[in-house]
């Protein structure tokens, strides 16, 4: 719905180029105020001036998720410029490194959890006491299918969403109380940068072919559709509509309204 996060403001990490990007889009077509996080500042410029020409406000805060000072000194310029945070998207991730356990890189599979479960822990740590302070806030954790499935040869991903699920479970539990709720969805599988590298990845086309085949065949289809639905759910769990949902997983093919019916009948 067209102004259904106004006066909201929404830090989106991850926000150069593929999901991030198109979230931020969509907050910011919801009315509120985005502000995106990555390591390359020419990427999330182009996200802000996407945002911009479509009338909406933006702006781009470079830094690493994994390191606590530049989180930290992420939050204190979009609190400066935009207003205190609550609205929060965990968006950072890659798909490697592929392969067995004991034939992967143990500091790459190490750099992958740091991405997908540290990043996630230190920008709820910074962001939810100025969400604490301004009534509350909604989190979500842009995680996988593949955190509740054992896939062989994936298990720096799988491992990472994994954790990432059970931390936003942690978040909601300790959050929920004083207004802060937490949720982890899976996004839908969508043609992006992230896919073409995975396609071109040696260690990929080796260990999980099946992989690279099935997004060259994702690839043929409206990308756009797939964004669509992802912003859908991600704008309506900020909005707090559907906070009786929160810690818990839910697909982006998942009819939310559905889900609480189901729940009400339960209880």
């Amino acid at each position: 719905m067209a102004n259904e996060l106004q006066d909201r403001v929404a830090l989106v990490t991850g926000g150069g180029r593929g999901f991030g990007r198109e979230i931020a889009k969509g907050l910011a077509a919801a009315g509120a105020r985005v502000a995106v996080t990555a390591r390359s500042l020419d990427q999330l410029e182009e996200t802000v001036q996407l945002i911009e020409d479509a009338g909406g406000r933006a702006m781009a805060a470079a830094g690493d998720v994994t390191s606590k000072a530049d989180v930290a000194g992420v939050v204190e310029a979009v609190v400066k410029k935009l207003g205190p945070v609550n609205i929060l998207v965990n968006n950072a991730g890659q798909a490697g490194p592929f392969g067995p356990i004991w034939h992967v890189d143990p500091e790459q599979w190490w750099q992958a959890q740091a991405l997908h479960v540290l990043a996630v822990y230190l920008t709820t740590h910074v962001t939810v006491p100025v969400m604490l302070e301004h009534g509350g806030g909604r989190i979500i954790n842009i995680a996988s299918r593949g955190g509740i499935e054992v896939t062989p040869y994936l298990s720096a991903y799988c491992v990472g969403k994994a954790s990432q699920i059970r931390l936003t479970e942690h978040i909601d539990a300790e959050g929920r109380d004083q207004g802060v709720r937490a949720f982890a969805i899976e996004p839908g599988t969508v043609y992006t940068d992230m896919a073409r590298r995975t396609i071109d990845d040696p260690e990929a086309q080796r260990w999980v072919p099946w992989m690279p085949e099935a997004l060259k065949e994702i690839g043929k289809e409206d990308a756009a559709a797939g964004f669509a639905r992802c912003n859908r759910m991600v704008t309506a769990l900020a909005s707090g509509r559907y906070d009786a949902l929160a810690g818990r997983y839910l697909d982006v093919h998942q009819d939310l309204d559905a889900l609480l019916r189901e729940q009400d009948e339960e209880e």
